[in-house]
């Protein structure tokens, strides 16, 4: 077995289903298999796609436990190669992933890799490549948000979208990485809940002496936001897994930063809650 998919659903049914035929459809002389595991769902919808897509491992869970304890628990049951995490709502367009593959087998040091999405109205998004979280580029994301400045930056603006490039940080949406090495880093980190979680894995990439890749000749739907509700309980999750990391990674090894870095994330932290209400 070549590659396992992962992809983790809650209340997404109609996504899913797009999903796993987009996945049919283009994922071909490829040996792989593909789980979902559903993060208890109150929409039980999903249940109908058992049958429709009988050759897909369907796996329930009792609770809803976040996505990197969903996708661990997944990556238990995988025989691949290859762990190719992927969210519901994004959609196959080409029919790459044999070549993205043969890439990775070329990378000695290979760590991760993402792949180039865009939106429904064929948007490129920015977070297809990113750095590592610092002083500078976290205050040009939380405050100023240049994603056109072509400086090397938190979104990487000095990699043209359709460039195969190293990079520090891909998104979890599509994240491709072996998985011995996965359980070498010891996986998803399973105290984030949601969000940051896939910064945090191709942070430790790194940090093991793994290169991370972008693959800009390949592009995937992402349907960005239309299955999240912007919430105050959304913002305090993706604050929250922002403060993880910053905890994890600067209160120890550099406290003047993390001081920076802790006051910017609540200073905005409390102006997004304001917008909201």
């Amino acid at each position: 077995m070549k590659l396992s998919i992962i992809i983790v659903n809650y209340n997404v049914t109609e996504f899913l289903r797009r999903c796993l035929f987009s996945i049919q459809t283009f994922v071909t002389d490829v040996d792989y298999e593909v789980f979902v595991i559903d993060n208890q769902s109150t929409d039980t919808s999903w249940r109908e796609l058992v049958n429709k897509f009988p050759a897909i491992h369907f796996i329930t869970s009792e609770r809803n436990e976040g996505f990197a304890k969903a996708n661990n628990k997944a990556a238990r049951h995988a025989k691949g190669e290859y762990l190719l995490l992927l969210n519901p709502d994004t959609e196959f367009e080409d029919f790459c992933m044999k070549e993205i593959l043969v890439f990775a087998d070329s990378k000695e040091d290979f760590g991760c890799l993402g792949v180039r999405m865009h939106n429904l109205k064929g948007k490129f998004l920015p977070e297809s490549k990113r750095s590592v979280p610092d002083l500078l580029n976290s205050f040009n994301k939380l405050f100023i948000n240049f994603k056109n400045d072509k400086r090397k930056s938190y979104y990487r603006n000095d990699i043209d979208e359709f460039e195969i490039a190293e990079v520090e940080v891909v998104t979890g949406a599509f994240l491709l990485v072996k998985k011995e090495i996965y359980g070498e880093v010891g996986g998803l980190d399973e105290k984030y809940f949601m969000y940051g979680e896939d910064i945090d894995l191709c942070f430790s990439l790194l940090r093991a002496n793994y290169k991370n890749w972008y693959y800009g000749q390949s592009s995937i739907l992402h349907h960005k936001g239309e299955s999240t509700v912007r919430n105050v309980e959304y913002l305090n999750r993706f604050y929250g897994a922002m403060q993880i990391f910053i905890d994890k990674y600067y209160k120890k090894r550099k406290p003047l930063q993390y001081l920076f870095l802790s006051a910017g994330l609540k200073f905005r932290h409390t102006i997004e809650k304001i917008k909201i209400k």
